[in-house]
């Protein structure tokens, strides 16, 4: 097992919402505060390569946990595909090339779900990456994340860079972006439901038809699951990194509604999009490769979210 304390790491998205977190998990790890680096956005433009070398050169890390993205949801995704592109391709391409020219000894990559073909079996196992097209309404932000795959397997094929990629569950709980523009889909109903309760509203409306599935990933789970594998996990073959199973959008609203206390009626708005028909990994690859197994339920998010979010509004 990688010993973490004897390293600097740079956390790239160290202040988001997942990252605040994986930092949280490498202090327990041992990890020195003053070992961790985060970048800012607004000192270091990533999709810059001239301040991912000076970055580099001032921080001299170690291990690189890349986590910073360029995302948001359906909506989102739907404005802004080019930008989604060119942004998160950019950045890891500079992380990675400039990982390997200065040595960094461990880079961990964390992709996305919505890498995954449109149609892949339930439940999405690790080899059926490449049996498609992602879903088109976030296609463009899964095919450059998973290029960052394919370039991680060449450099450590060529150039021996010790280099991971996890793909993790749709990520939720306390400190999520809960902007009605551009977050996922647990922290937009969080917000539409308790502003309906507080606002006496009769119905509220909820995109698409309800029948999709997701699986959703408690965001202290996933940060454990990263600092793990950063540890104990030195493969590369991409691993999964979520719960292993899945509910319907039309049940999460009704436990969110539950959570909430909101009495209203829910309108389904068929005329926006669904999404990815369903989505659930088989999460067997991370247990196996580095111990990993999930421990929050999704009723005990749904609570610590919505109870984070009314104390912060």
């Amino acid at each position: 097992m990688l010993n973490l304390s004897n390293h600097r790491i740079l956390v790239t998205g160290g202040a988001g919402f997942l990252g605040h977190h994986v930092c949280e998990q490498l202090c327990a790890a041992d990890v020195d505060v003053g070992a961790i680096f985060v970048p800012r956005s607004c000192d270091y433009d990533l999709t810059n390569e001239a301040a991912v070398v000076r970055m580099y050169a001032e921080m001299r890390p170690t291990i690189v946990v890349h986590l910073a993205a360029v995302v948001g949801g359906i909506g989102a995704n739907r404005e802004n595909p080019g930008r989604y592109f060119h942004a998160n391709l950019a950045m890891g391409m500079h992380l990675i090339e400039h990982a390997r020219r200065t040595g960094v000894e461990k880079f961990v990559q964390v992709g996305t779900v919505c890498s995954y073909p449109k149609y892949t079996p339930v439940p999405f196992v690790e080899e059926d990456l490449w049996k498609g097209f992602p879903e088109e309404t976030n296609a463009a932000y899964g095919v450059a994340k998973k290029a960052l795959l394919v370039m991680l397997q060449a450099y450590r094929a060529q150039y021996g860079l010790n280099g991971i990629y996890l793909l993790p569950a749709n990520l939720y709980g306390p400190g999520d972006n809960f902007d009605t523009a551009t977050s996922h889909v647990i922290p937009a109903l969080v917000r539409r439901f308790c502003e309906a309760k507080a606002n006496g509203e009769s119905r509220v409306s909820v995109w698409g038809t309800g029948k999709p599935s997701r699986e959703f990933l408690y965001v202290e789970d996933c940060a454990r699951a990263i600092v793990m594998a950063t540890q104990r996990y030195d493969g590369a073959d991409p691993v999964n990194v979520g719960t292993g199973s899945e509910i319907t959008i039309e049940d999460l609203v009704g436990l969110i509604r539950t959570h909430v206390g909101y009495h209203g009626d829910v309108h389904w708005d068929h005329s926006k999009p669904d999404g990815q028909p369903r989505r659930c990994l088989d999460t067997s690859r991370a247990k196996k490769a580095f111990g990993f197994e999930a421990q929050t339920g999704l009723g005990d998010g749904l609570g610590r979210t919505i109870e984070w979010y009314r104390g912060h509004v």
